[in-house]
């Protein structure tokens, strides 16, 4: 008979066999520059930094490598573990590593380095591994054994894919330079090694050819910070970067006009979303749930999606990806001002009300843009407050800020763990919740029955709209652009990720 544990293990050995190392390839030539759309933040070169969010894997996907992680084999698929099996007790899971596995400094990634991530991982799901990780071991360099206080559907979700706890850097090297040393020059078992940091700038990448995967094509690649789009825009233009992300609006058009560029949108895992902190403060307006209800139809959602992303993202209504195991499709929202009127009214603010500050992601202040004038336009006056990336999800998930959040999250994962970080008690973005929906969240940690843990989910997820909890705008698809020198852009390659992964892949046209 087939036992849970078999099937783990021949899917991950399966899924292996298609990603062994060809036997001979060309050397690495050639540079490729990528203008960048945010400020590459230092604490995203140390996977023990990883947020809950999907912008450090940018550079994750270079650096360093993971136990197994969201490939284009599948999500996820084994990568320096080439096999793992989970114990029928759901107690335990086991991972074997390859032994071809190399840091860049030349060194055989063992279960030691492993084991070592995993204790030195303090990013977003840091407490929460802790919690139900009774003891990680390895009792031999090949082999990682991860022992559970209790059963967790989702321990290989939470591990591999929704957080950076499964990344792997080498223990002699950061005890050896210590954690400041690391991050200024930090060493993986990634595609790229590390060249060259200048905050603000740049950051440079230069291929190792003893990838265990397969060495990259590309010798050279340069993350280049240019904020401004427009600047980006011509940058590709004129051929002083290759690709350049996020390229929205008339831009966008622009780029779509321009020959011998390729607009490449990628719908992702980032619904973008306003929540209401204060919903549980009886003394704010937003505690009334007309108000967040006003907030839903005001915005004239299809009319956003086609100025801003040429119509190419996705009005789902749900804070939860599409492309999401247990994801629950709900009614997209209606933009009715009239509504939206007839509700602040209901709620005792027919004149409208000052609302305080709109506070959101630099990159996205357009967006923020939009919704704020739509929003004044039934009454609730805002002002926008944008901020770095970096410094707006820390200071979201110290929970500094008040009014509204533009918020939204592109990180891997599966319904739970999104509810998990953001709806549910506790949560790194969760700045309150509910108890009936509270009362949920355990019951589906610890069914093993996928039918009766999928129903509490969906349930989950139709409270959280009956609440009015966030007001969702849109699954964000990511508009970038593409110049002529590249071959294969690594673009759409890993479900779910909008940016240009696996870096092996990339290609550039030869001359």
């Amino acid at each position: 008979m087939t036992t849970r544990r078999d099937v783990l293990a021949l899917a991950a050995t399966s899924i292996a066999a298609g990603m062994a190392r060809p036997a001979k390839a060309a050397a690495p030539a050639g540079q490729l520059t990528v203008g960048v759309h945010i400020t590459l933040a230092p604490t995203w070169l140390d996977p023990a930094e990883t947020a809950g969010i999907i912008t450090p894997f940018m550079v994750l996907y270079a650096l360093h490598d993971a136990v197994a992680k969201p490939m284009p084999q599948g999500n996820p698929s084994p990568s320096l573990a080439e096999s793992w099996s989970a114990g029928e007790d759901g107690l335990s899971y086991e991972f074997v590593l390859r032994k071809d596995a190399k840091f860049h400094n030349g060194e055989p990634v063992t279960a030691d380095d492993v084991k070592f991530s995993f204790n030195r991982y303090r990013g977003a799901a840091h407490a929460l591994l802790k919690e139900r990780v009774a003891s990680v071991e390895a009792p031999d360099p090949q082999r990682v054994v991860f022992k559970l206080k209790n059963p967790w559907p989702d321990f290989i979700t939470f591990y591999t894919v929704a957080s950076g706890a499964g990344w792997v850097v080498p223990r002699k090297y950061v005890e050896k330079v210590g954690e400041d040393g690391f991050k200024r020059a930090p060493i993986g078992a990634g595609p790229y090694k590390f060249v060259s940091f200048t905050p603000g700038i740049e950051l440079v990448l230069e291929a190792f050819d003893q990838y265990w995967r397969k060495p990259p094509s590309v010798k050279r690649i340069v993350l280049r910070v240019i904020p401004d789009e427009s600047t980006r825009l011509a940058a590709l233009k004129n051929g002083e970067v290759d690709i350049a992300y996020s390229v929205r609006a008339e831009l966008a058009e622009e780029l779509r006009r321009t020959p011998g560029l390729t607009l490449r949108p990628t719908v992702g895992s980032a619904p973008y979303y306003l929540y209401f902190p204060e919903q549980w403060d009886s003394k704010s307006p937003w505690h009334d749930h007309r108000v967040r209800l006003a907030t839903k139809y005001a915005l004239d959602y299809n009319t956003i999606n086609k100025a801003l992303t040429l119509g190419y993202s996705h009005i789902t209504g749900s804070i939860i990806p599409e492309n999401f195991e247990f994801y629950e499709k709900l009614a997209p929202p209606v933009y009715d001002p009239n509504k939206a009127r007839q509700l602040l009214a209901d709620a005792g603010y027919a004149g409208g009300f000052d609302a305080g500050f709109y506070t959101c992601d630099v990159a996205y202040a357009n967006l923020g843009e939009a919704a704020i004038n739509y929003l004044a336009e039934v009454g609730i006056r805002a002002k926008l407050r944008p901020l770095e990336r970096a410094a707006f999800f820390k200071g979201y998930a110290e929970k500094k800020y008040k009014n509204i959040i533009q918020g939204s999250s592109g990180a891997f994962g599966n319904a739970a763990t999104r509810l998990e970080e953001f709806v549910v008690k506790g949560g790194n973005y969760a700045y309150g919740s509910y108890p009936d929906i509270d009362a949920l969240f355990p019951l589906q940690e610890v069914e093993l029955d996928y039918a009766k843990r999928a129903a509490i989910l969906t349930k989950m997820q139709r409270l959280l709209d009956e609440r009015t909890m966030y007001v969702s705008i849109w699954q964000l698809a990511f508009i970038s652009g593409v110049g002529p020198r590249v071959g294969e852009s690594g673009f759409g390659l890993i479900k779910g990720f909008v940016y240009t992964a696996p870096y092996e892949e990339i290609t550039l046209k030869s001359t």
